[in-house]
């Protein structure tokens, strides 16, 4: 008995890949596909949140670093205050000026006081 041919094939055998029925089993292939693909898509959403130049761990360390200077810029702001505050007093109040002169240069009030001077051995 001959086997019948269909189109140039054996009887049993088809071109086209075996597919699975509707529900059944996953072949061996499809699994491997499905990883691959799956993978991929983890690859690309790693690179889209990582990668390049403004990656998420970039943003929170510039974040940081914006956050850092600008406590330096309200800290040297506040010196600046106090400083014009402190010209101000030492321009205009008489008593900041005499303590100054005082503390800083030795001076003494008229024939009344006398300046002592400690040296240490």
């Amino acid at each position: 008995m001959a086997a019948k041919k269909s189109g140039g094939q054996a009887a049993g055998r088809s071109s086209a890949p075996a597919r699975r029925a509707q529900g059944g089993p996953l072949t061996t292939k499809q699994i491997i596909g499905r990883v691959v693909l799956a993978s991929s898509a983890l690859a690309v959403i790693a690179f889209a949140v990582q990668g390049g130049e403004y990656g998420t761990t970039d943003l929170i360390r510039q974040r940081n670093l914006l956050a850092r200077e600008r406590r330096v810029v309200d800290s040297l702001a506040a010196e600046v205050e106090r400083l014009k505050v402190y010209k101000k007093s030492v321009e205009t109040d008489p008593v900041m000026q005499e303590k100054l002169a005082r503390e800083e240069f030795g001076m003494v009030k008229g024939d009344r006081e006398i300046l002592y001077r400690f040296l240490e051995k």
